[in-house]
C-alpha cells in the first residue's frame, strides 16, 4: 500500500515539473488581482474672502460698473474666491431693491486726503452690478449688512433716526454720567438702534428677507451687536431684563452699572454678571429671528457674521459668538454659568473673525496676534459652525507708523498662511487698502503658498 501511494506522489511531482518546464520564463499569477486603492480625496480647497466697504469704495464704485469688473479681476487674480460687499452703510440705508427704508444716495469717503461727499447719480442695481460680474469671474459673493444702525452724524445727520421722528423710540439709550439719554442727544457718531426693541427687530428681519431674494452665495450681519458697555439702558430692556431675572431693580441703573461707567469696575454690582447675560440672549434671540427670516426665503443662502476675535472683552457688546458647549465662566469673571446658553456660533453657517492685530503680530497663540486670534475663535467655537475664517484689517493695523512699507506687505503675505492654517479660511479687510497702496501682488503671493 505504501508503495503505491509513493509512486504516485512520484508521478503527480513529475507531471507538475513538466508543467512548469513547459510553461517557460513566462510567469503565471494563480492568485486573483488585488483591488486597486482608491484615489485619495481631494482636500476642499480653503476659501479667501475680501471685503468691499461701502463708503470706502464708494468712489469708484457708486456710478462705475466698469470699475467693479476691474477690481473685481484684480481679486480673483489674487486668489480671492469670495466678494463681501457692504450693502448697508452706518446711515442705515441701503443698496439694493426693498421698500422697507431708502436707498443710499450719498456717502463720504476719503479722496486724495480730503474726505468728500460722493454722491449717487446711477439709477442700476448696485447689489446685483456685483452679483453679475462675480458670476462672470467665477466668484463667491456674499452681502454685508450692518445690522443695528440707524444713522451717523455727517452732514448734521444722516439716516432714518434722523429724518423719521416716528422712529425715536428705535434709538438706544445710553448710561451716561448725566443721566439715561438717547444716543440721538449724545455725542456718538454712529447712531445705534437697540436691540432689545421688537419693532426694530420686525424691521431688520424685514430688511434681510428682501436681501435674501438676490442670488447671493451668503449674508454676513456686522455691527450685529449693542455699541459699547453703556448701551441699552432704555425702559425696553429695563422692562426685559426684570422680566428675565424674575424681580424688579431698585435701584436702576446704578445695581447694573454706575452712571457713566465705561468698563468693567473691580467690584461688580449687584445685577452686573446677570445683565451681561441678557444681553447676550438679547443678541441670540435676534439672530435666531434673522437667520430664520433669510433661510424663509432661500433655505440654501448662508447666513454668517463677522465679529472681532477679542472674545475675553467682547462682552462689551453683548455678545457671545461661541458655541453654546464653550463654558466662558470657567475662564472670565464677567460670565456666569448661563452665560454659554447665548453662544450663538450654531446659528451660523459662516463666521468672519476679525483678526486686526498689527503687522508685527502675524504669529502667536494668544489674543492681539493674528494666528492667536483664528486658533482661539476655532477652539471657542466648538466645530457649532462649520466654516470660521480670520484675517486682518491691512489699512489700520499699524496705527504710529512703526512698521516700513516692505514690513507690511510682508505681513500680508505671512498673515494668509498663519490664518488659513489655525481656522478654516482667509478675511481680508478692506479692498480699498490694496487698492490704495498697490498691494495685489502680497496678498496673491500669501494666497499662493498657502494654497499649494
Amino acid at each position: 500500500m505504501f508503495k503505491k501511494i509513493f509512486k504516485r506522489s512520484i508521478c503527480f511531482f513529475a507531471v507538475l515539473s513538466l508543467l512548469l518546464v513547459s510553461c517557460g520564463s513566462e510567469k503565471k499569477n494563480y492568485w486573483p488581482d488585488p483591488e486597486p486603492e482608491p484615489e485619495p480625496t481631494p482636500t476642499k480647497a480653503k476659501p479667501s474672502f475680501i471685503w468691499i466697504d461701502l463708503a470706502a469704495n464708494f468712489p469708484d464704485f457708486a456710478n462705475d460698473k466698469e470699475k467693479i469688473a476691474r477690481d473685481l479681476k484684480l481679486a480673483k487674480d489674487a486668489g480671492f474666491t469670495d466678494i463681501v460687499v457692504d450693502v448697508r452703510p452706518t446711515t442705515g440705508d441701503v443698496m439694493y431693491k426693498t421698500s422697507h427704508v431708502d436707498q443710499v444716495k450719498s456717502l463720504y469717503a476719503w479722496v486724495n486726503g480730503v474726505y468728500t461727499r460722493i454722491d449717487r447719480t446711477a439709477t442700476w442695481d448696485y447689489l446685483q452690478a456685483f452679483i453679475d460680474e462675480a458670476r462672470k469671474q467665477d466668484l463667491k459673493i456674499h452681502a454685508a449688512f450692518n445690522t443695528f444702525v440707524g444713522g451717523n452724524q455727517i452732514d448734521g445727520g444722516s439716516g432714518i433716526l434722523f429724518r423719521d421722528s416716528s422712529k425715536a423710540s428705535w434709538a438706544t439709550y445710553m448710561n451716561t454720567g448725566s443721566g439715561i439719554k438717547s444716543i440721538m442727544d449724545g455725542g456718538e457718531f454712529t447712531k445705534f438702534l437697540n436691540p432689545a426693541n421688537p419693532e426694530v427687530v420686525t424691521f431688520l428681519c424685514n430688511l434681510l428677507k428682501d436681501l435674501a431674494k438676490y442670488d447671493l452665495d451668503g449674508i454676513f450681519l456686522d455691527r450685529g451687536r449693542f455699541l459699547n458697555l453703556q448701551a441699552d439702558f432704555s425702559n425696553i430692556s429695563r422692562s426685559q431684563f426684570e422680566a428675565f431675572i424674575g424681580t424688579r431693580v431698585q435701584n436702576f441703573p446704578a445695581d447694573i452699572l454706575s452712571p457713566g461707567t465705561t468698563a468693567l469696575p473691580s467690584t461688580y454690582p449687584k445685577y452686573l454678571k446677570q445683565w451681561l447675560e441678557f444681553r447676550a440672549k438679547t443678541i441670540y434671540d435676534f439672530m435666531d429671528k434673522a437667520q430664520k427670516a433669510v433661510k424663509s426665503v432661500n433655505s440654501k443662502m448662508k447666513f454668517g457674521v463677522y465679529v472681532g476675535g477679542w472674545y475675553s472683552s467682547y462682552y462689551d457688546v453683548g455678545v457671545n459668538w461661541a458655541g453654546s458647549s464653550y463654558d466662558p465662566s470657567r475662564t472670565y469673571k464677567w460670565a456666569t454659568e448661563g452665560y454659554k446658553n447665548y453662544g450663538y456660533a450654531k446659528i451660523m453657517d459662516q463666521m468672519l473673525i476679525g483678526a486686526y492685530a498689527s503687522p508685527f503680530k502675524v504669529y502667536g497663540t494668544t489674543e492681539w496676534t493674528m494666528q492667536g486670534f483664528c486658533q482661539l475663535a476655532k477652539e471657542k467655537v466648538r466645530g457649532e459652525c462649520p466654516m470660521v475664517a480670520g484675517g486682518p484689517d491691512v489699512g489700520n493695523w499699524d496705527y504710529n507708523n512703526k512698521a516700513t512699507q516692505e514690513e507690511e506687505n510682508q505681513a500680508i503675505v505671512n498673515s494668509v498662511k498663519a490664518c488659513m492654517d489655525a481656522c478654516d479660511g482667509y478675511f481680508l479687510f478692506d479692498m480699498i487698502h490694496l487698492k490704495i497702496s498697490n498691494q495685489w501682488k502680497y496678498a496673491k503671493e500669501g494666497i499662493e503658498k498657502a494654497t499649494k
